[in-house]
């Protein structure tokens, strides 16, 4: 395939990191997942004054560093999926920060993002919010610690779908998830390659068959 840089997005719920992992185990391709920690991520949640802008430089600065570590290593070697993608970043400063905050955000982005590879081919996992919202409190009875992830879910699906709509750095492939199985079944892989291969600029949609 000719995309060697592949990024999975979506809202929280949604299954990018599931995908992420089955199409690297399928493309025996390099796996960059945005798991890290964050010790301000607890604060945020209590709503603790600063919490939130310390939790998103930390962010920030964490997928900064894998990102560049990307740039720096040869991408043409081998396939590289990543679950996040670095731009998506701004989507969560802009529903949480104030305006102070903010404008120091925004001038640290843009010197960050400046030297960053663009993927080849942005795959934007999309779902209705009632759907997402049903799969977190499906999540959180499995995961207790998970509590609390679908109380903004609408007003932050909103803002991913907004993002995306206006978004022209890389072709973007919009997925319509919600009758799609989050464990992402050998047809369905294959089926999104498929869909992934005869990309062109520009953005296109696809819905995966029902099965």
């Amino acid at each position: 395939m000719d995309a060697r840089y592949l990024a999975i997005e979506g809202p929280p719920g949604v299954g990018k990191a599931v995908l992420a992992e089955r199409l690297g185990q399928r493309l025996d391709a390099s796996l960059v997942l945005d798991d890290i920690e964050n010790p301000f991520a607890p604060d945020r949640k209590t709503r603790t004054s600063g919490a939130a802008f310390q939790a998103q430089l930390f962010h920030l600065l964490a997928r900064h560093r894998q990102q560049d570590a990307l740039r720096q290593g040869d991408l043409f070697s081998q396939v590289t999926v990543c679950d996040y993608l670095f731009d998506k970043d701004r989507i969560f400063a802009y529903l949480t920060l104030d305006d102070n905050e903010l404008f120091i955000y925004q001038r640290l982005y843009e010197l960050l993002a400046r030297d960053l590879p663009t993927p080849d081919v942005v795959v934007y996992l999309q779902c209705p919010t009632d759907r997402l919202r049903k799969r977190l409190r499906d999540r959180a009875r499995r995961a207790p610690d998970r509590r609390g992830d679908d109380e903004d879910i609408g007003e932050l699906n909103d803002a991913f779908n907004h993002f995306f709509f206006h978004y022209t750095s890389a072709p973007l492939l919009v997925v319509e998830t919600s009758s799609l199985d989050l464990d992402w079944q050998d047809e369905d892989v294959e089926d999104l390659l498929r869909q992934v291969e005869h990309m062109q600029q520009g953005t296109q949609y696809y819905v995966p068959r029902q099965r």
